[in-house]
């Protein structure tokens, strides 16, 4: 039978299939590209701030770029919460976090299969000109190995926050929509990020670093905050794309199709 038969394609499961890939692929890329540590104040031409919490000094903002993913991962949570409820979310919640750590442990299985012989170092040639990026590398498959082998507790650190902060999301949102009706959406999506996103902004570095590594606690507060202030400032920055995004949603809905789904989504 076709799949139109099933109506497996209907408008609001066609909604839920475009809005759950957008989800989890954004959230697995955050992941993966995570490892590399990028400075705000470069981007716009500025100096490194100087910045002071909890007793240490030097701070910037320095952050990983999977930060600059997470972002779609706020709307996206909020935006399916609110046509599918918390059903709906919890369970892209939960199929990412098996997707991620499968996804861990497909690059594990691939930074120890043996190299071919000559691909560590196929990308030297005399050809190169000096300021050849590849220059710099020695060795792909050590290359390989460093930018992709990252921790276990960074890996659990990553995955208990990303869970951890989800769950409280969902809840909050519902809390705050119960109180307040189909109005001021943007006070339950964007208290429920702020707040889902103080705890993720501590639990994984609490978990990769003061377990797994030994920082002081200080040092994981402080770095803690700097990363919380960036999000708290890009979450206020994207809740005028979360009515763009409704509106969207609404018209591609229609009236009858998205009332009765955010009925439904409330239980």
């Amino acid at each position: 039978m076709s799949l139109s038969k099933h109506n497996y394609l209907n408008k609001e499961n066609t909604l839920f299939y475009i809005l759950g890939g957008i989800f989890i692929s954004n959230a697995i890329l955050a992941e993966l590209i995570g490892v590399k540590i990028f400075s705000i104040e470069h981007i716009f031409g500025l100096d490194p701030v100087n910045m002071t919490f909890f007793g240490k000094s030097g701070l910037s903002f320095s952050l990983t770029t999977g930060v600059i993913l997470w972002p779609v991962v706020f709307i996206m949570t909020d935006i399916i919460n609110e046509y599918y409820g918390p059903k709906g979310i919890k369970f892209l919640s939960y199929f990412t976090v098996v997707l991620i750590l499968y996804s861990f442990l497909a690059i594990t299985l691939a930074i120890h299969v043996p190299p071919a012989d000559f691909w560590p170092k196929s990308h030297l040639s005399t050809g190169l000109s000096p300021g050849d990026y590849r220059n710099g590398v020695a060795n792909y498959d050590s290359a390989f190995h460093l930018v992709f082998g990252q921790g276990l507790y960074i890996i659990i650190g990553s995955v208990v926050a990303f869970l951890v902060s989800q769950v409280i999301d969902v809840y909050i949102f519902h809390k705050i929509k119960q109180r307040t009706g189909e109005k001021t959406m943007w006070m339950r999506s964007t208290g429920s990020t702020l707040v889902s996103q103080l705890i993720d902004s501590f639990v994984v570095l609490f978990i990769a670093f003061y377990i797994g590594a030994g920082w002081d606690m200080r040092l994981v507060l402080a770095i803690g905050f700097v990363n919380y202030i960036y999000k708290f400032t890009i979450a206020i920055l994207v809740t005028p794309l979360l009515y763009v995004i409704h509106n969207i949603i609404e018209k591609f809905l229609g009236e009858e199709i998205a009332e009765r789904l955010k009925r439904e989504a409330m239980g």
